[in-house]
Order: structure tokens, then sequence, then C-alpha cells
């Protein structure tokens, strides 16, 4: 039967269509999530912000005051940016920014508002999970902007690279930002700095320390990825990812290296290794194994093991993840991955 024919015959019948996939269909969105990626595809970039643009803060996952974002807000600001607070910055629901219907009429808000030029999200933690199928993105698609987090976030950028094919930014959050910027870490200002340069549309460098396990080569695909445990969670879902030709990066923090060894059995059994372009793993914060339980395999152990029959480049260290060396990522972007053995070269291609 033709796709809109059937969906016809479905909203005559008075069919109920709760899920994003199927209200993004309604609303004219191809889902182009199933769809292969062409070598050399890339998502929609969104506009490069300019000075005067608007910065939307909310809190689709955790909670957190208005004090503890001034930070942010003072750096955007300095940066030549406006800001908007949004109605969740300051509610808490136990862990959460607000209650579910509170958080997605935020975050649904400032999608649709078309003076925002961006959406930083203000914290991670979790909670995006539990709204994202709330969310109607018809009006975002057709005038995109940068979505900006990293963590839970996680949910949103592989939700918008399954569905809409729209670039965003997995970065740092309003809860990285110092209080004095002066006394700021190197890495923590360096990284923080990335995420002004990718927001203005220039070229970011990247410092990747060489890994001796690092495995060598050079690949070129769109960039997908984040929170490990995220991703696992995603599998089988509508927001779940399509990881063939791309580059994948993941990272994580927490968890125990079984609990690491399984989700990387997840991206074998779910197919998410085998059409890869590279793999970047990313930080890795383990608990240790408890007294008893070793699990008797290091985070290299697990991943070269899962990797084995797969020919592409591996880059292990590579500055993303739950520390302050966590630089701003286009995800969506076609990007170069160059491992030697003297090095990283990670180049984003969508400037060129």
């Amino acid at each position: 039967m033709n796709r809109k024919h059937f969906l016809s015959s479905l909203l005559a019948a008075g069919s109920s269509l709760p899920s994003f996939g199927r209200v993004s269909a309604l609303h004219g969105q191809p889902q182009r999530g199933d769809q292969k990626t062409e070598p050399g595809a890339s998502a929609q970039i969104p506009p490069y912000l300019r000075n005067g643009d608007t910065i939307g803060i909310t809190c689709p996952a955790g909670w957190i005051t208005e004090a503890e974002i001034q930070p942010a807000i003072q750096q955007l600001e300095r940066w030549g940016w406006a800001v908007r607070v949004g109605d969740t910055v300051g509610k808490k629901d136990f862990t959460f920014g607000g209650t579910d219907i509170e958080r997605a009429a935020d975050l649904q808000q400032m999608l649709d508002d078309p003076s925002l030029g961006a959406i930083l999200c203000a914290r991670g933690g979790y909670g995006a999970v539990r709204i994202v199928d709330r969310l109607d993105f018809s009006h975002f698609a057709s005038q995109p902007k940068w979505i900006i987090g990293f963590s839970d976030i996680t949910v949103l950028h592989a939700h918008l690279n399954r569905n809409l094919r729209i670039a965003s930014v997995h970065s740092k959050m309003c809860n990285s930002f110092p209080d004095d910027w002066s006394r700021g870490e190197p890495d923590q200002i360096t990284t923080l700095l990335s995420i002004r340069q990718l927001l203005a549309g220039e070229r970011i460098d990247y410092a990747v320390t060489p890994d001796p396990n690092n495995r060598t080569g050079i690949a070129e695909g769109e960039l997908i990825g984040g929170n490990l445990k995220t991703l696992e969670t995603l599998a089988g879902t509508a927001s779940d990812i399509s990881t063939d030709r791309k580059i994948l990066f993941v990272e994580d923090t927490g968890e125990y290296l079984y609990s690491i060894d399984r989700m990387f059995w997840n991206l074998e059994r779910t197919g998410k290794l085998r059409g890869l372009k590279g793999l970047i793993v990313g930080g890795f914060k383990l608990k240790p194994d408890d007294a008893g339980e070793e699990f008797g395999r290091t985070l290299y152990d697990i991943v070269l093991e899962r990797v084995r029959a797969y020919d592409y480049p591996v880059c292990f260290g590579f500055p993303v993840g739950h520390q302050k060396n966590n630089f701003a990522l286009k995800c969506g972007a076609l990007h170069k991955l160059q491992v030697s053995r003297e090095g990283v070269v990670f180049e984003d291609l969508s400037l060129i």
C-alpha cells in the first residue's frame, strides 16, 4: 500500500499516533533514520550564530537553580549573544527540572521560537527520554537551530539524527562554566571556548594525546554518538541511531567494566559496529571492581575484542566525556579521522 494512502486511512479511522516518528510523518517530515547514509552525506547544518543572536536555556532533564547558571549566562553574553532563560530553570520535581509536562512545554516553546538561534540544555542527569515523544519537531524542522548538551542530552542528539537529519552540538552545559572565568583550568576554558567556536562556524583544533592502543587508519564519515549507556537504552526505539558508514564516538561515567563490556556487546549485536568508518573512544570514568568480582579485562581489551573483525581506525582517549577536557563536537556533520602512530587528527569537513 502507498505510505501516504496508508497514513490517510489511519487518520480516517481515527487512529492515534502518539510517537514522534508517526507525528513527524503526519507533518510531512520524512522518516530518514533507516535510510543508508550515502558516502559524503551530512545532516543539515543549522545557521551559525552571529553577534546579537539569542540562546535559550532550558532543563529537559535534571534540575538546576537560576544562581547556578549565572556564570554561563555571563560568559555567553561576553561572547556577544543574548540569553533567554526558560521556565524550567529553578523548577524542581525531585531529580527533574520540573514535571514531564513542564519540561516538554518549555523545550517545545524554544523549538518553535524563530527568534532563538540555539537551545542550551542547562545540565544532564536523567529525563530527556521521558519527554522526547511528547515533542513536535515540525516547526523546528522547517527552521532548525542548534541543540546543545551531552550526557542525557544524547537522547536529543540521537533523535534529531535519526528522524530529522539535523546537526546538533555535543558539548558541555551550563553547570560546567566556572564561577570565575579567569581562574578556570586550561582544559576547562579551552573546551568551553570550543562551544563558541562551533556555534560561530569556526574551526576547532582538537588536541588528542596519542595512545599506544590506537588502531591506525584514515576515515571520513558523518559523526554520531554520545553517552554509551544512553545509546544502549535507545536501541530499538524511534530514537535509535544508524551508524552505517559513520564515525561513532562514545563516552561514559560511573559504570563497571562488565557493564561497559555489555554495552559494547549491544553495539555489536545491534549491528552498530559492523558498518562503521571509524570509532572514537572518549573519557570513561570507571567504577572499581567489587572485591571478588574482578572482571579481568581492561577498557582496551573490551573495545579491541569487539572490533577485531573490522579494519577501521580506533582512537582511544579522545577529549570528550564527563571530564573537564570535553570538546564540542558537531553531531551529524562530515568529519575526517586520521589515526597514526605519531598522533590523531580530527577535522570537521563541513567547514571546508
